[in-house]
């Protein structure tokens, strides 16, 4: 990564962690997907029940791998045959791992959903949420951080979900009411009334969509 690009990531990531910890939220600043998940790791004791909505920035870092094969007891919702539980075991999760759709430099936490247990598991029920997330979903303000997170997660996620939605074919929202939309819930974060429970890892690093 250019050396200016990383200089500017420096000093944006401690603006928004300064933001986050005035939403009650708290933050780290990892240089690369090594540091990363080390700092995830640290946050999650051994023996930790650890499960995740579907979180491409978790996985890019490895965090997932890690956390399947290492000493926790983690809620795979993709090897359970039965989906709903294991969305519902999430909420009584010690941990859960989450990446945003986007994220303000003052600190707000921007998530659209469609089956809405990522979302509501943020919101509520796991003990700790750990987000990782890439200096690339760093918007100047709230209504970027919708555009974005509408304009450019959404259409990609809908992409890669191969779902017949307007944004998919057009790669920009459309405001529909598509039976495959997954805009169906937005979640906006803006303070945490837990102190400790929301910790968000910013990467300098292109992560997730």
């Amino acid at each position: 990564m250019n050396e200016n690009i990383v200089k500017r990531n420096d000093l944006l990531a401690q603006k928004v962690i300064k933001g986050l910890q005035s939403r009650n939220m708290s933050g780290s600043y990892a240089r690369d997907r090594q540091e990363a998940l080390k700092l995830a790791l640290d946050l999650i004791p051994d023996g930790s029940s650890v499960t995740m909505g579907g979180g491409y920035s978790v996985e890019e870092i490895g965090l997932k791998d890690a956390v399947k094969n290492g000493n926790y007891h983690f809620i795979d919702r993709d090897a359970m045959e039965d989906k709903r539980a294991a969305m519902l075991m999430a909420y009584d999760a010690d941990v859960f791992l989450a990446s945003c759709n986007a994220l303000t430099e003052d600190g707000i936490l921007v998530n659209i959903d469609g089956n809405a247990n990522r979302v509501s598991a943020i919101a509520q029920g796991p003990k700790k949420v750990v987000f990782i997330v890439g200096m690339n979903k760093v918007c100047s303000d709230l209504d970027g951080a919708m555009k974005r997170a509408r304009n450019v997660a959404a259409p990609t996620n809908a992409q890669r979900f191969g779902l017949s939605t307007p944004c998919a074919k057009t790669g920009a929202c459309m405001d529909c009411k598509s039976p495959d939309t997954i805009c169906c819930q937005f979640l906006i974060t803006r303070f945490s009334r837990h102190t400790g429970r929301i910790h968000v890892i910013l990467v300098n690093d292109n992560l997730g969509f």
